[in-house]
């Protein structure tokens, strides 16, 4: 799966939507089945734009929202929901300052030959986000293409949205924000030397660093270490450790319960599931021992 938006050749005339879709979360999950059942009634592919950076990171860079998925993660989630392809278009300046009808006519028609488009009521495309679905049903029906506006997925009385998963991430309930993606909230990095105070009590720990995504609020949490040898029970630090440090540092610590091979200098994922307790300091290092044992023992229930 996957497309740059220089070679489109494989994938035109397809059913297209174009978006962020940061998290794939479930709102996102129904408008993509929308377009892959769509997709399939018309016989094309089943494609996703993605526009890359966020435009904020262009035009806001102080307000543009910290991704909570890598452009690989969405692409692995859209692919299980049988999206045909992901196309990334990089964006700059001069590609923001498109009106709403060069946007369309450029991207959608001469870049893509779309068929059909599928999007939320809450899209908005070219300069100063002058296109919304109306000016889209009026473009759409000048050209001859389908157009279906899938409304947004509902959980209580809130809208499912990214912001909505950012700030629940925030607080640090990580069981909830999986309820609203559909899936665990998944970091990334690449396992760097510690100082390896884990392995000296006992729990020896891989330190994740060059995560370019969303990081829950401080906290000990139940999930899954994610390497090349598979999935693997864990126990997730996040933040400082005053049991050792006054420094404050902050710190992504992963204990694998069931494994210990060598992961420096690997790229790892880590799943988070259940948020298990506050990072608290503790009087002395048997002391912290005591409640790693108890940590771990919770850690097993939730996930067993």
């Amino acid at each position: 799966m996957g497309a740059s938006a220089g070679d489109l050749s494989s994938i035109r005339g397809g059913v297209i939507t174009i978006g962020n879709f940061d998290g794939v979360h479930r709102g996102h999950a129904t408008l993509l089945q929308h377009v892959k059942s769509l997709a399939d009634q018309m016989g094309g592919p089943a494609i996703a734009m993605v526009l890359d950076p966020h435009p904020a990171t262009i035009l806001r860079p102080q307000f543009a929202p910290k991704r909570l998925t890598q452009i690989e993660t969405r692409a692995e989630l859209m692919d299980q929901l049988g999206i045909d392809a992901l196309v990334v278009c990089q964006i700059n300046r001069h590609f923001l300052n498109l009106t709403a009808e060069q946007f369309f006519s450029s991207l959608v028609l001469d870049r893509l030959n779309a068929t059909a488009m599928v999007e939320g009521p809450n899209f908005f495309f070219g300069r100063d986000r002058g296109g919304n679905v109306e000016v889209l049903a009026e473009l759409c029906g000048q050209a001859d293409l389908k157009l279906h506006i899938v409304e947004p997925m509902h959980v209580g009385t809130q809208m499912i949205s990214s912001t909505r998963i950012r700030g629940l991430l925030a607080e640090g309930a990580v069981a909830e924000a999986a309820d609203l993606l559909g899936h665990p909230h998944r970091i990334g990095g690449i396992v760097s030397r510690g100082v390896q105070r884990g392995r000296e009590i006992g729990f020896p720990t891989a330190n994740l660093s060059k995560i370019e995504v969303v990081v829950p609020h401080h906290g000990v949490y139940a999930g899954y270490l994610r390497t090349r040898d598979g999935n693997h029970a864990a126990a997730i630090h996040v933040g400082p450790n005053p049991t050792f440090e006054s420094n404050g540092d902050f710190k992504v610590e992963v204990h694998a319960l069931d494994y210990d091979g060598d992961l420096y200098d690997q790229r790892v994922q880590v799943d988070f599931l259940h948020r298990v307790r506050d990072v608290v300091r503790f009087e002395s290092p048997k002391a912290l021992v005591r409640q790693l044992h108890q940590d771990i023992a919770e850690i097993r229930r939730v996930l067993s």
